[in-house]
């Protein structure tokens, strides 16, 4: 890989244009994130990846006989045939390579706790969801039997909707959202699967509205925030606290630092584990760029100036607080421009409807927070913007590596090619987003304030492609 100083021009230096050597968005290994057969329709389709998935068996697990550590079709899993003809109609013919190691480790008997890391559009989500199904008697569909904790109310109603999807021909298959304004609080939780949110989750548990008694799974996704003791931690603690203590615990999210995996083995004992180096975790198919905008107030400058490249399909900028999403709103609506803006600071209707307005392509420019980092699919996004770089730690002391991980997973779902413009203006912002391209072996491309023909044919050479393919990446263009 080539020296990352030397490809990123420093804020007090000139500009000098370079092209990419290699692909942006990945370390050497990782393979073409093409779509898995079938798909790549934007409906819930895989990547199918050629890495290697490792795995590391619980002491537990290892000391068993069973012969089926991987699949390499749905049917040798022994699901049931409502659920094979769910996969059917969404067109799953095979499952992904994650699927293909994780599923026979999370459906067996006696059941054991998973810890999974993987990239997103790899199948992490259906993994849970097939193993939730399995596990759940529809013949008792109000009897609550699986809990799916997501760190968001977006992140939480898409989960209960591809649960929904694979199950379509389940009978009497209920799912309930256990968010603020969902549960009524006369009849309580009357499903056997419920999603919800950890606050909301101890609220109706402590209103005795949501009998616990019988649970068998509780899921975890964005495990790594939702276990975070700087963030959902604690809550998890005490929704685990009050659980059955033979129940399966399933955690999932793309990246786990090391930290937070420490205290994975410890909420999730004896689990078998799944992951990637990290070096293997950016995806191909996305181009990974930056701007190196001349100073702070330039910034909105230019991302008015790649408003038109923004609405070739749909794109999301990421900015630091809810404020800055309001005024960057109110300023580009001023100046012409149609957006939208999402973030906590929403009640959760209007949060619910402008989502849906972004995934239905009624809107297509959403400015948000890190709300949106995480999870939430939304299969036309072709651009992310970071306007400010991921920090974390008390004063932003240190670029946030994860969050960066998560918020380019947005756009290049499913196969589709992505493009992710990274702001920098001054020495912090400069080195913090050196750091993270230097953490994952990420090679920068270049784009330039100063010459908007060269920019706009190199993000557009890699929109207009038809799929994300691993030796991709825009060449130098000829002027």
């Amino acid at each position: 890989m080539a020296d990352l100083a030397s490809r990123i021009t420093k804020p007090d230096e000139t500009p000098a244009a370079t092209p990419a050597e290699k692909p942006a968005g990945g370390a050497d290994g990782e393979s073409n994130a093409e779509a898995q057969a079938g798909g790549g329709n934007g409906s819930g389709g895989l990547i199918e990846s050629t890495f290697d998935v490792e795995i590391k068996l619980s002491e537990l697990q290892a000391d068993t006989a069973s012969p089926l550590y991987s699949v390499s079709s749905f049917e040798e899993l022994g699901l049931p045939k409502a659920i094979n003809d769910g996969l059917l109609a969404m067109n799953f013919k095979k499952p992904s390579k994650v699927q293909e190691k994780a599923l026979p480790l999370m459906l067996s008997n006696p059941p054991t706790n998973m810890i999974a890391q993987s990239q997103s559009g790899t199948g992490k989500t259906a993994a849970f969801v097939l193993t939730v199904l399995s596990r759940v008697d529809l013949t008792k569909p109000k009897q609550p039997q699986a809990l799916l904790l997501a760190p968001s109310r977006e992140l939480a109603r898409q989960i209960q909707g591809v649960i929904l999807t694979i199950g379509q021909f389940c009978e009497n298959l209920i799912v309930e959202a256990a968010i603020p304004g969902s549960i009524s609080r006369e009849t309580g939780v009357q499903a056997s699967i419920v999603v919800g949110t950890p606050g909301t989750v101890i609220d109706l548990i402590r209103r005795r509205q949501f009998d616990i008694s019988q649970l068998k799974v509780l899921v975890i996704d964005e495990a790594d925030n939702m276990l975070d003791q700087q963030g959902l931690g604690e809550q998890c603690v005490r929704v685990k606290g009050l659980l059955p203590k033979t129940i399966q615990i399933l955690l999932f999210s793309a990246t786990f630092p090391d930290k937070v995996m420490q205290y994975a083995e410890r909420y999730a004992p004896n689990a078998n584990q799944m992951k990637l180096r990290h070096t293997e975790l950016t995806v191909k198919g996305i181009s990974q760029m930056y701007m190196d905008c001349p100073d702070e107030s330039k910034k909105y400058d230019i991302l008015c100036q790649l408003y038109g490249l923004m609405t070739i399909g749909s794109s999301v900028i990421f900015v630091k607080t809810r404020e800055s999403a309001t005024e960057i709103q109110r300023r580009m609506e001023a100046d012409g421009h149609k957006v939208s803006a999402l973030h906590g600071a929403f009640e959760g209707a209007n949060r619910d409807a402008l989502l849906d307005d972004f995934r239905c392509g009624r809107s297509k420019v959403l400015i948000t927070t890190n709300v949106l980092a995480r999870g939430i699919d939304v299969s036309s996004v072709s651009m992310v913007i970071n306007y400010d770089i991921p920090m974390k730690g008390f004063g932003d002391r240190e670029p946030d590596a994860e969050t960066y991980l998560h918020r380019i997973g947005r756009t290049g779902r499913f196969g589709r090619v992505g493009v992710s413009i990274s702001f920098v203006h001054d020495r912090k912002s400069f080195n913090a987003l050196s750091e993270i391209a230097n953490f994952y072996g990420i090679d920068l491309i270049q784009l330039s304030p100063d010459d908007w023909d060269r920019t706009e044919k190199q993000v557009q050479d890699v929109i207009k492609s038809s799929r994300a393919k691993a030796e991709f990446a825009p060449l130098a263009i000829q002027v």
